[in-house]
């Protein structure tokens, strides 16, 4: 239990997949980005996630505009930084929302986040004391 958890905090600094891949480090991800008030990405990115898996019209089209009120639309309260084109191809999907309705906003993101956000989350104080802790076990 506790190598894999050490091996689970060594590949979170291999890539950002890795990380994202795991409970423990998403939640630790979000934590780092609170601090510096970019969460909405890491939970922006989760949602889409979650989003691909629905199944059934009326879920997704419900799923979807709970993601579009809370992070795409302006002035939204955890409003995701995109291009006005990306965010209004987005709106004009809304009524007829595709499992892939998301997609390039969700690539936007996640390329901001692995090269902004996670290599200073790699830095971090954070990431560096649980990665320390981890390499003494």
């Amino acid at each position: 239990m506790l190598r894999a958890l050490v091996d689970d905090v060594v590949s979170w600094g291999e890539s950002i997949d890795h990380l994202l891949e795991c409970k423990t480090g998403q939640l630790m991800f979000e934590d780092f980005l609170r601090t510096e008030y970019s969460e909405e990405n890491l939970l922006f990115w989760l949602a889409c996630e979650d989003y691909k898996k629905i199944t059934g019209e009326t879920k997704m089209t419900v799923a979807a505009k709970r993601i579009y009120t809370e992070f795409v639309e302006v002035d939204a309260p955890r409003q995701i930084n995109i291009d006005c084109v990306t965010r209004k191809g987005i709106s004009e999907n809304l009524s007829q929302p595709e499992p892939n309705c998301f997609d390039s906003a969700q690539r936007l993101i996640y390329g901001l986040m692995e090269n902004d956000c996670y290599p200073r989350f790699l830095k971090s104080e954070m990431y560096q004391a649980v990665l320390e802790q981890a390499e003494q076990q």
